[in-house]
């Protein structure tokens, strides 16, 4: 009796290291597994993106996700071998996702910035565009970034438009979470001025017939790239080349064309 006593308890602590060591292989291996090779094992590429920043990336009225953003991604999904999913996520919750695997890239309009590169990797940029300011069509003192000194200044929150604004003393800065939120507010004279991109902004002015018109030149060039989760240099690689291979066939400027009406900017 004591025997078997002996052979059952060395039996179960033996189940219980199989099973110990199983769960913890088990775990370390999504929690490491390569981007490239979830993609490659799933067939699906994960995009995440806002989904309301038309004309990159938005609904349309059959709720399909249309868009600049989502050509582009669909393009590389193609030449990858896999289907796109597309993740909707608040702007300020989009590193996060990355980061924890809610989808596999960023591809949602995302300025590289020294601070970012910090937290993901980025690929070659996609887009090169910049912020410019936006009134109301009867506002004409409000030209040059120095003119927002003092005035109501809607921006995105940890944008590079809110960077833009903060670095002119004396301008009231609101930060806002949603693009259409601060441009509803700008055409309610709730604010004076708002910062944001000149594509977005004239893609919007026209399609939706807003009583605003753009103000200024360019302010600042901005090169958006597509964000990766650190480690995976070569996805990052992958989507380089596939980018070259874009621009190289045409591919790319007809997307941008039918989007913008125009050639890309240059960097």
């Amino acid at each position: 009796m004591r025997k078997n006593l002996i052979l059952s308890i060395i039996a179960f602590l033996l189940i219980g290291m199989v099973a110990g060591c199983s769960g913890g292989k088990e775990v370390s291996g999504n929690s490491k597994q390569k981007v490239m090779d979830r993609i490659e094992e799933t067939k699906v590429l994960k995009v995440g993106f806002e989904g309301t920043f038309p004309p990159f990336n938005f609904l349309d009225d059959k709720q399909k996700y249309q868009g600049f953003d989502v050509d582009i991604s669909n393009e590389i999904a193609k030449r990858l071998g896999t289907e796109t999913e597309f993740v909707a996520t608040k702007w300020d919750s989009l590193i996060g996702g990355l980061k924890s695997d809610k989808f596999d890239i960023i591809i949602g309009q995302m300025t590289v910035t020294e601070e970012r590169k910090k937290s993901v990797d980025f690929t070659d940029p996609y887009v090169v565009t910049g912020s410019v300011l936006i009134t109301r069509k009867d506002t004409n003192n409000v030209k040059k970034l120095e003119d927002i000194k003092g005035k109501n200044v809607g921006v995105g929150g940890g944008t590079t438009f809110e960077e833009v604004a903060r670095s002119v003393d004396g301008a009231n800065v609101k930060l806002y979470k949603a693009v259409n939120d601060y441009v509803q507010d700008l055409a309610n004279k709730r604010l004076d001025v708002i910062i944001n991109d000149q594509l977005l902004m004239s893609y919007n002015i026209k399609e939706q017939k807003l009583p605003l018109k753009i103000s200024s030149d360019i302010l600042n060039k901005d090169e958006i790239g597509m964000a990766v989760k650190k480690g995976n240099e070569d996805f990052v690689k992958e989507v380089n080349t596939i980018l070259v291979d874009m621009k190289a066939d045409g591919t790319y400027d007809k997307i941008y064309k039918k989007w913008f009406g125009t050639k890309p900017l240059e960097k």
